[in-house]
């Protein structure tokens, strides 16, 4: 079976609402084309790179490429998780969880996007909420690190609830524009004090080493 060789495949995080997973290829292609019928409003861009952009084909094959290349760059020390969100068995988005060294430095990332038809309905908090979990629960993570443009105030407010605090700015330029990122950060011990969805993991022993972790 595939999870013999790469147990994370048979990882699974399961909030009340949602289940986070490393796609099937079926789920994949669901995935994509999601992303190709829209995540986010026209006139914004929540992205460093604008690949929202491209004609919506090109999303799609985008989002496939993406994953089978951070599937195949994975590595102990730098690995890059990217779990295909499910509500009530409905693909709704992609929740990301990176880090490098971690054994090393204890520190996590995270990305997310939803499609447009799941957003503004408390998905994006549950799905970081699970990952979160993940990280400093299973894994054993000291801090997490996210971050968004000062105009993404949907994203602001997700890591606000979480507990997540300011961590300075970074200017950036997208599409040959100033873009103001604001970076946030979460302790081990300011999520201990916040967490309020309840995550189950499941399969995750095998895939320690696969972190990084012994």
């Amino acid at each position: 079976m595939l999870i013999d060789h790469f147990p994370p495949a048979g990882l699974r995080l399961r909030t009340p609402r949602l289940e986070l997973r490393l796609p099937s290829p079926e789920q994949l292609a669901e995935l994509a084309q999601l992303a190709a019928g829209g995540i986010h409003e026209p006139g914004s861009m929540p992205f460093l790179i604008p690949w929202t952009e491209l004609p919506a084909a090109e999303i799609a094959t985008r989002i496939v490429q993406r994953h089978w290349l951070g599937l195949g760059k994975w590595r102990p020390q730098s690995w890059s998780a990217d779990f295909t969100v499910l509500s009530e068995g409905t693909v709704v988005g992609l929740q990301t969880l990176h880090a490098q060294d971690l054994a090393i430095t204890g520190e996590v990332k995270t990305g997310s996007w939803l499609g447009l038809p799941h957003q503004g309905q408390g998905i994006g908090t549950e799905m970081r909420a699970a990952v979160l979990h993940l990280a400093f629960s299973g894994l054993g993570a000291l801090e997490a690190c996210s971050a968004a443009f000062e105009d993404n105030l949907a994203s602001q407010r997700v890591s606000r609830k979480l507990g997540y605090q300011d961590d300075g700015v970074e200017r950036c330029v997208v599409d040959g524009e100033l873009r103001i990122d604001r970076r946030l950060r979460l302790t081990r011990a300011d999520w201990e004090r916040r967490r309020t969805v309840p995550v189950e993991i499941e399969g995750l022993a095998p895939c320690l080493p696969f972190f990084g972790l012994t």
